[in-house]
């Protein structure tokens, strides 16, 4: 970062500010327009871009008279309901993830052989590539572990032996191998994170092939290897909600609009990590956490419902916490009653914060899913149905699982990999047109200036030369 008091950052910052103030688009211009903000109608839902045969997303109806009703949430993988994968998966004492996988990239569930070839098969390529890891991860660390995934995908371009091939056999060999490695390119980029970062110790294990993704994970970030198979399952349950979410969610759509353009996977995936590490996007169970923090130490009795109401009031009303008058882990773009996968996370949660000892926090989370939702509802109206969202266990369940913040992100990405990858393939066997939606230009047009006849109407930090004509000020610093 610059440092704003010497020359080259006093320099850009007085381009910043040029930057800035010419920037700014009135928002009556988009009323006028009947500008599509976010791609979304002024009832918030989203402007139909593309279809889609992997997942569906559903929180209302639409009724005869083109009203939307709200509806339970329900999420659907290739037609089949989520809910029913998850209990099938709890009948079996198997873990899931694996079969959503399957699922999701071929569309169809697999028989028990299928799935058992599968998933020894993605066993055998979790491993990264020879010299990766000391090359690509221990000498190019980063505090942040987003980046380091995306920086891993795109580095695995240089270890493809035909990156550039677009049959769909070609591209569902890469896929297959991202969705196998992401796990471990997380894990090893948290470690070198701890070691470079932190200062902390660094632990690289390999990964085990006969393992679950779940589990190879939890083997993976941890010293001693170690962990209870009720940790895994939740983590497995975990994985298996944040599979997919639809195609018009944002790293989704990113995947689809840069896949359009005919570019190599490995740039396409990228581009949809770079997305989902976006806060508004898959960052919010991190505000959730810290929302939580502030709220544990402000409410004294943690049981105390008229307590806990009053100090939620004070967070609506903009007096606590961050000041935005958000309550985190509420609310939706397509959920209205329900969000299905707060329900199946939050009813495995119960089973772990038993084994934690955390049942008291876990009443506190319970009270606020009750009480929040009204809450919001007396400050803003009816103007748009509250549920709270899965965002708002899942930090908790991470929490719980004992695993570092700057990794429930990384976990997001680890598990809609499978996603992300199953629309590539659909973008390029169905889409056969690059996206270009319209910007309307609201500038007017202006006869051209030549130079000697500028005037500079913002002051710039000069640029200095020594005796010898160097440049030693301005940007070239």
């Amino acid at each position: 970062m610059f440092d704003e008091s010497d020359e080259s950052g006093g320099f850009v910052k007085n381009l910043s500010k040029l930057a800035e103030n010419n920037d700014p688009i009135e928002t009556s211009l988009y009323e006028k327009y009947d500008v599509k903000r976010g791609l979304r109608y002024s009832d918030g839902r989203g402007v139909l871009v593309g279809l889609t045969r992997i997942g569906d997303v559903v929180g209302y109806e639409i009724d005869s008279t083109g009203k939307k009703v709200a509806v339970p949430g329900r999420l659907i993988y290739r037609g089949y309901s989520v809910e029913d994968i998850v209990r099938d998966t709890e009948r079996r004492h198997q873990f899931g993830y694996e079969q959503c996988v399957y699922l999701l990239l071929f569309g169809e569930l697999p028989t028990q052989r299928q799935l058992d070839e599968f998933t020894s098969f993605l066993g055998t390529l979790r491993t990264l590539p020879p010299n990766f890891t000391e090359d690509m991860i221990m000498k190019a660390p980063s505090s942040d572990i987003m980046n380091k995934i995306a920086r891993g995908v795109l580095a695995s371009y240089s270890y493809d032996p035909d990156p550039e091939n677009r049959d769909i056999a070609n591209i569902l060999r890469q896929c297959v191998e991202l969705i196998s490695r992401f796990s471990t390119l997380a894990a090893y980029g948290y470690q070198a994170k701890r070691r470079y970062y932190d200062g902390k110790s660094m632990y690289i294990h390999n990964p085990v092939p006969t393992l679950s993704t779940a589990e190879n994970f939890l083997r993976l970030i941890r010293s001693d290897k170690s962990y209870t198979r009720l940790e895994a399952e939740v983590l497995d349950l975990a994985l298996i909600l944040h599979a997919e979410h639809g195609g018009g969610n944002n790293s989704s759509l990113t995947i689809h609009v840069v896949s359009s353009a005919d570019t190599d996977t490995y740039s396409a995936v990228a581009a949809a990590v770079g997305s989902l590490k976006g806060r508004r996007h898959g960052g919010a169970n991190i505000r959730v956490i810290e929302m939580m923090d502030d709220i544990k130490a402000h409410v004294n009795d943690w049981s105390d419902e008229n307590e806990i109401a009053e100090y939620l009031r004070k967070i609506a009303r903009k007096e606590a916490f961050d000041h935005t008058g958000l309550i985190y882990g509420q609310g939706h773009a397509v959920y209205t009653i329900s969000d299905p996968r707060a329900i199946l996370l939050r009813d495995k949660a119960a089973e772990l914060a038993k084994e934690k000892g955390c049942e008291e926090e876990f009443n506190l989370y319970r009270i606020i899913e009750r009480l929040a939702p009204q809450i919001l509802y007396e400050f803003h109206g009816d103007k748009k149905r509250i549920c709270t969202n899965v965002d708002f266990y899942s930090g908790f369940v991470y929490t719980m699982l004992n695993i570092p913040r700057e990794l429930f992100t990384p976990l997001f990405a680890i598990s809609r990999i499978a996603g992300w990858s199953a629309h590539r393939i659909e973008e390029i066997v169905a889409g056969g047109r690059i996206y270009r939606p319209a910007y309307k230009n609201v500038s007017e047009e202006r006869a051209y200036v030549p130079i000697e006849d500028r005037v500079e109407h913002e002051p710039i930090c000069p640029v200095k030369k020594d005796d010898s004509g160097v440049v030693t000020g301005g940007p070239s610093d």
